[in-house]
């Protein structure tokens, strides 16, 4: 990986739908040389897919929060079974295995909060692998998720 594909990844990151003419023009290089770089770095495992960033209220979702679990029990079954639940769970949008205290670490956007108490106790706590529940609600993000520094 060289220096024009550290600003290839890096223009990606801001502008994934840009296309190989633009994205061309910003490195120095024709729309087929860009093409072929960008092949190249998805190929190799650099880029592992493309999104669009959505706007949460226009969504009806006014809550993020993350929330930390604590496992009752830590085998690999029980750890399946809430991993299963997670998985089902369209609100909770990233989740993370943690050192320390909390086992894990979710991502979680709701309407508002009473569905987050909701997520909370009906559907997370009762999980026989829960022992315990800490939530943090964001008052407000100064800055926006970032892509990775390349």
């Amino acid at each position: 990986m060289d220096e024009i594909d550290s600003r290839l990844l890096a223009t990606l990151q801001r502008e994934a739908d840009i296309t190989a003419q633009d994205l061309g023009d910003r490195l120095g290089l024709s729309a087929s040389q860009a093409a072929r770089r960008k092949a190249r770095l998805e190929a190799d495992g650099f880029i592992t897919g493309y999104s669009a960033r959505l706007a949460p209220p226009r969504l009806g979702l006014t809550v993020q929060a993350f929330v930390q679990v604590q496992m009752a029990a830590h085998s690999p079954e029980t750890a399946q079974g809430f991993l299963r639940l997670i998985g089902t769970l369209p609100e909770i949008v990233a989740c993370w295995t943690l050192t320390g205290e909390a086992d894990y670490l979710l991502r979680v956007w709701c309407a508002d909060l009473p569905a987050l108490n909701a997520l909370i106790h009906h559907r997370l706590l009762p999980h026989p692998a829960v022992a315990r529940v800490q939530s943090q609600i964001v008052m407000d993000q100064p800055k926006a998720d970032a892509g990775l520094p390349v």
